[in-house]
């Protein structure tokens, strides 16, 4: 028989004479009473179903108790909350009101099959592995990896619930890319050194368009950055334009993407491109007159100045025509700053200094999108011994990114914090404490009374209310 045991105290020293008591007695709390703002979302979107729905489960029905869906969910959930690694479920397992968000209609998991299971409603850090391989899983063959994923059906997720974010079709929307870094400290599979980032590391590359992830595939780093982008555009915008079959499509990138192929992929497939091209002699050559303009100005007002000039220009060898390249003559306070952009984009679509200071520059916000995912959702978690697996990890942080920016385009949109990052979404309206009464018909949730960001909380609550039904 189960013994009682009295919980260790920690005793501090507190204001005045009074001593501070603290032990962990408190019953079932959770220090994460706003996921169920995250189940709303979920529900009102069906994103964690629907990516479930990319999983083949050739486990014996009968004999399990996590459904992928459960499984996936929980995954994606944890991380949206902040617990990075598997071995955080351990613990994570005995938390009611992560099972209640989940969809666990045992919260308390009492009824479990197993003995040693029951008070622990969701599954453990190894149940977890095994769905993590799904992308190396030969579910015909192997005893303990039945759970395998379509790698197409999660291409096609991600472009789909983008898709399904507008309620009519846009006159033009941009396409993002971009390579980083995820270092590698490991010997995993596919690993090697990239000079330019000077650490071993993966080149992921992502595509977004403005806050929607279309795109995280994980590369070797011994390629060139833009490798693999037109078989990315291919079937994205192919997927885009069965929906949207009028939709104007630009695609901005910075100089690693001025290649020919890309190029010409655009031009031959009726879509724009603004992409940063490296400055060589003879670009800095053409540029020498709006050098000039720039200096008379600033010697005239003592400020750093800009000109802009554009013209046609074609490689000795590597373009098949000319193209339309701006440059940007810049005097700063450290010397000249020449930049130049390639853009299918005509002088009578936008003027040269337009395509550069709106169109262009407006790429960086990219970088923080990529920022977002890899430090506040841990896409750089790729300490796994195979590269399939590594990828299913990067999915499952694009998901919960996906996850969090519904919450912010759904919940926050016109607020002051439409644009905050993950981390502060996290820290503001997520990371509540509360504690937690499962009775027969209800689940009783007591947020904290001290929780200074109720009222935003409250407005969230009632956008995502007004949101609509839940999805079927």
């Amino acid at each position: 028989m189960k013994t009682d045991c009295t919980a260790q105290q920690y005793l501090f020293q507190g204001p005045g004479r009074r001593q501070v008591v603290a032990a962990f007695d408190g019953g079932s709390i959770s220090s994460d009473g706003g996921v169920m703002l995250l189940r709303r979302v979920d529900q009102l979107r069906r994103i964690v179903g629907r990516f479930a729905q990319c999983f083949d489960d050739a486990r014996d029905q009968g004999q399990i108790e996590h459904t992928v869906e459960d499984l996936v969910r929980q995954r994606t959930f944890a991380l949206a909350l902040g617990y990075e690694d598997l071995n955080d479920h351990d613990e994570l397992r005995l938390d009611p009101l992560l099972a209640v968000a989940v969809g666990k209609a045992d919260p308390t998991g009492r009824c479990r099959k197993r003995e040693r299971d029951r008070g622990k409603a969701l599954a453990g850090k190894s149940t977890l592995n095994r769905l993590e391989w799904g992308l190396a899983s030969k579910i015909d063959q192997d005893r303990y990896q039945r759970i395998a994923v379509d790698t197409a059906a999660v291409d096609r997720f991600f472009v789909e619930l983008f898709l399904d974010a507008y309620k009519e079709a846009p006159e033009q929307i941009v396409l993002d890319l971009d390579a980083t870094d995820d270092p590698l400290y490991g010997a995993q599979e596919g690993r090697f050194f990239h000079g330019y980032y000077d650490c071993y590391c993966y080149l992921p590359l992502y595509i977004f368009c403005g806050h929607h992830l279309l795109c995280a595939r994980l590369r070797r780093s011994n390629i060139d950055g833009a490798a693999g982008s037109v078989e990315e555009l291919t079937r994205i915008v192919s997927q885009i334009r069965e929906s949207w079959p009028e939709v104007s499509i630009v695609v901005r990138g910075d100089s690693g993407f001025a290649r020919e192929d890309l190029m010409v992929w655009c031009e031959d497939n009726a879509v724009d491109y603004v992409l940063g091209l490296a400055k060589n002699e003879r670009l800095k050559k053409a540029l020498d007159p709006a050098f000039e303009r720039a200096h008379e100005l600033c010697s005239e007002s003592g400020e750093p100045e800009r000109v802009f000039d554009e013209w046609m220009h074609s490689t000795l060898k590597s373009w098949r025509q000319e193209r339309r390249v701006i440059g940007k003559a810049e005097i700063t306070t450290h010397g000249e700053n020449p930049r130049f952009i390639v853009t299918s984009l005509t002088a009578d679509q936008v003027d040269a200094q337009a395509t550069y200071e709106q169109i262009y520059c407006a790429r960086g916000d990219m970088e923080n999108r990529i920022k977002e995912q890899q430090l506040d959702l841990f896409a750089s978690r790729t300490s796994g011994r195979l590269m399939r697996v590594n990828q299913l990890r990067l999915w499952f942080s694009s998901l919960a990114y996906t996850l969090l920016n519904e919450l912010r385009r759904l919940g926050l949109t016109g607020t002051a914090w439409a644009g905050a990052r993950p981390s502060t979404l996290r820290l503001k309206l997520l990371k509540i404490g509360a504690r937690v009464r499962v009775s027969v018909r209800k689940v009783w949730v007591s947020l904290a009374t001290g929780y200074p960001y109720e009222a935003l909380f409250a407005h969230v609550y009632a956008q995502l209310q007004r949101a609509g039904p839940v999805a079927g």
